[in-house]
């Protein structure tokens, strides 16, 4: 496990796991008031990120932590907790102290797709209380410039050429970027090769070298190698181009319709931090985020800010678990 803390200073210093509607009502419903009155905690908090330094979760991090740290007054510290796909990050915070001073930056993998592919020592929904969702963006496939693939529909013929051949990189098992490519090899009848890293960084670094072929990588990950010309972009895995690659198509409109596999971070805590702490933590983590200065760094690195009530964010991680867990047990992947 890799872990590094690195901290921010302030100018001022489902399946069986869906949640149902009434038990989100119950279980977040809190008086406005409480927001506004609950005090925050007086001491550094610390925001852990499940992935190494250098990647999109960390990136996000640092540019959120540092205005939040300008916003109450005192000092954000990002703590790199990088290993299983995020899970390690994710089983310290639900295991972490209830007086609401770590916060988690967590992740797709972990929250929704985890639970379905591995055992793990926490339960997402009942162990981590949500706050807010923080970016919500599509993943790009990539492959480095010697690997002579030029286009998505090569990759996809290199790919039935050699089954079993050609690989891809993730940042982790469970992760949003090893899902991509399952659902990519299922509607494609395709055989492809996960290779799992401890995060976005490691996984460029080899994708660079060389010594993987392909990955499913956010753009602010791949963005400068991309401009370089040392990386080629395929295709988008959502449902709408992004505006930085107008150009590179969707994998939905480039014959998989119906092909969808976003990636987001989202803020949540251990559900033992008491409802009104955790209320307040969503009004001031929604007024970052919506900041003019915050919300056009994150555009530009292709994670738009998506911030949401606690509810919202409940009722997300439930239909992404559901979905998730649907094209896991329906595709029968498994982790070897």
């Amino acid at each position: 496990m890799t872990c590094t803390r690195r901290p921010i200073r302030g100018a001022g210093a489902t399946l069986a796991l869906t949640l149902t509607h009434a038990v989100l009502t119950t279980a977040l419903a809190s008086p406005a008031a409480h927001a506004q009155t609950a005090e925050l905690p007086r001491k550094p908090v610390t925001l852990v990120v499940g992935f190494a330094a250098g990647g999109a979760a960390d990136l996000a991090a640092r540019v959120i932590g540092k205005k939040l740290a300008d916003q109450i007054g005192q000092p954000v510290v990002i703590d790199n907790r990088a290993g299983a796909g995020g899970n390690l990050a994710h089983q310290f915070v639900a295991q972490g102290p209830a007086d609401g001073s770590v916060l988690l930056f967590g992740s797709v993998g972990p929250l929704a797709i985890a639970p379905h592919l591995m055992k793990i020592a926490y339960d997402p929904q009942r162990d981590l209380a949500p706050i807010t969702m923080g970016v919500n963006f599509p993943n790009v496939l990539v492959v480095h410039a010697g690997a002579g693939i030029r286009s998505f529909g090569e990759f996809i013929a290199a790919a039935r050429k050699s089954p079993g051949k050609l690989d891809y990189a993730s940042t982790g098992p469970g992760s949003a970027s090893h899902l991509a490519g399952e659902l990519m090899d299922d509607m494609a009848r395709i055989d492809t090769v996960h290779i799992p890293y401890k995060g976005g960084a490691p996984a460029l670094q080899d994708l660079l070298g060389g010594r993987v072929t392909s990955y499913y990588s956010t753009y602010s990950t791949a963005q400068a190698h991309i401009d370089g010309g040392k990386l080629i972009p395929l295709a988008v895995t959502g449902p709408k181009r992004l505006p930085q690659l107008p150009q590179v198509p969707t994998i939905a409109e480039s014959g998989y319709p119906g092909y969808n596999a976003t990636n987001w971070y989202a803020f949540v805590a251990s559900s033992k931090v008491p409802k009104a702490l955790l209320d307040r933590w969503n009004t001031e983590l929604v007024k970052v985020l919506k900041s003019p200065e915050v919300a056009a760094e994150l555009n530009h690195h292709g994670m738009p800010p998506a911030p949401s009530t606690r509810e919202e964010l409940a009722q997300e991680i439930a239909r992404e678990t559901t979905y998730w867990g649907r094209v896991i047990r329906d595709r029968k992947i498994t982790l070897q």
